[in-house]
């Protein structure tokens, strides 16, 4: 099999803050060290590790370091890692958006990319427009685009919407048309980032079965990034975990997902806010407690099972506005959703200014115990969502013993002990 992609000792390092090196003599020094006297880069030899939970002492990063690999053709390949171990910074590498600062990068065949939402987008063009546009940044002709397009915009779902300025889209929609140009590009190598997690349920399963038959049907190297385990075990056969920038293991994707699911910090590190997902001018975040807390395990001893939620912010629109919240298992398989505009509840409208925007959730009092993950997010609800905060805080069901005095687990039992 020919290999599709090969990084030898590649390394990617950032000037915390700024571009170049800061100063003119920093700048002639890095010229004269390597294009005149053919040394080395005297600034390649600092830098911290990328570890963004420490404060550091060098103005110098290493995004990546040291990293090498190949990918036959064909191959489907997952990357895990917490948020900051440089899984975006290797895929723009590979898509060519920035350049490896040390070591080489081959890659075989037309490279497909959907790194982030909207990508190639502009507001103020409609759907059908947009779909030209970014099908010609990515290397499609005209002709091609035109034959494909009735598949493109079914393949999305955003018929109804396909002559509206995508300024009036919302997240979800926008991934949805950017997944299906791409993938309807016919690319050897397809790279997606974790954009996908915007998007519904029923469009990840469309996108998962697309990436499962350009890999399989087709023969077609797949690179993904998620933070949904289930569906890497169920799409890829290889897995990478990256850690502070550097390969930590490449292997079996169920021993990478094993590695990143041990290592707990990874879901309780940081404060709620800090891991907050802001897809909106309008709002600015200030606080976020559930049940007091900023961050952390909130353990919820049996009967009890209230999950209060608050959110201080600066509105900068009259809008109407809930909080919606999601809870997944630790491979983050969806397991309930709390949106009160599905049970036709009237929703509340804020006026621009300081407000304060709550919410009572009671999750089921048959829930069994275990490990659970919260997902907030402020929403107009069915119009957009102004923040999205994954992995926000763990839950932790415990005491629950059944009539029969038995003490059932989620992940031996499911989720609700069924009547």
């Amino acid at each position: 099999m020919a290999t599709a992609i090969e990084f030898n000792h590649v390394g990617k390092q950032y000037r915390l803050g700024l571009v170049s090196t800061k100063t003119l003599s920093h700048d002639l020094n890095r010229w004269w060290q390597t294009s005149v006297l053919k040394k080395e880069d005297p600034y390649l030899k600092i830098g911290d590790t990328n570890d963004r939970t420490v404060a550091g002492k060098s103005e110098y990063v290493w995004a990546l370091r040291d990293i090498d690999f190949k990918i036959e053709q064909g191959d489907v390949v997952g990357i895990i890692g917490k948020n900051g171990a440089g899984k975006s910074t290797l895929l723009k590498l590979l898509s060519k958006v920035t350049g490896p600062t040390v070591g080489t990068i081959r890659a075989r065949g037309r490279i497909g990319a959907l790194l982030e939402v909207g990508t190639g987008f502009h507001p103020e063009l409609t759907g059908r427009e947009n779909i030209y546009m970014n099908g010609a940044i990515l290397g499609m002709t005209k002709n091609d685009i035109s034959r494909n397009l009735d598949e493109i915009i079914a393949f999305s779902g955003c018929e109804r919407y396909i002559d509206t300025p995508v300024k009036r889209y919302s997240s979800g929609m926008m991934v949805r048309l950017g997944f299906a140009v791409a993938a309807h590009f016919d690319p050897d190598i397809l790279v997606v980032d974790e954009v996908l997690a915007v998007g519904d349920a029923e469009f990840q399963r469309k996108a998962i079965g697309k990436m499962q038959n350009i890999s399989q049907g087709e023969g077609r190297t797949v690179l993904f990034v998620s933070h949904n385990m289930a569906s890497l075990k169920a799409l890829c056969r290889r897995g990478m975990f990256l850690e502070n920038g550097e390969i930590s293991y490449d292997g079996v994707i169920d021993e990478a997902v094993n590695l990143y699911l041990k290592q707990d910090k990874i879901i309780d590190d940081g404060t709620i806010i800090s891991k907050a997902k802001v897809l909106s001018d309008d709002i600015i975040l200030k606080n976020v407690l559930v049940n007091g807390k900023h961050s952390g395990v909130l353990y919820l001893p049996y009967p009890n099972r209230l999950v209060t939620i608050d959110i201080d912010a600066e509105l900068l629109v009259d809008s109407p506005i809930t909080i919606e919240a999601k809870v997944f298992d630790k491979e983050n398989v969806l397991l309930c959703k709390y949106a009160p505009a599905l049970m036709k509840t009237v929703i509340p409208k804020y006026s621009k200014g300081s407000v304060r925007i709550s919410a009572m959730i009671t999750l089921p009092d048959n829930m069994t115990n275990g490990e659970f993950l919260l997902q907030i997010e402020v929403t107009r609800p069915n119009v957009h969502y102004f923040v999205i905060i994954p992995r926000a805080i763990k839950l932790i069901l415990s005491d629950f013993i059944s009539p029969t005095g038995n003490s059932l687990m989620y992940t031996n039992n499911g989720l609700l002990l069924l009547q």
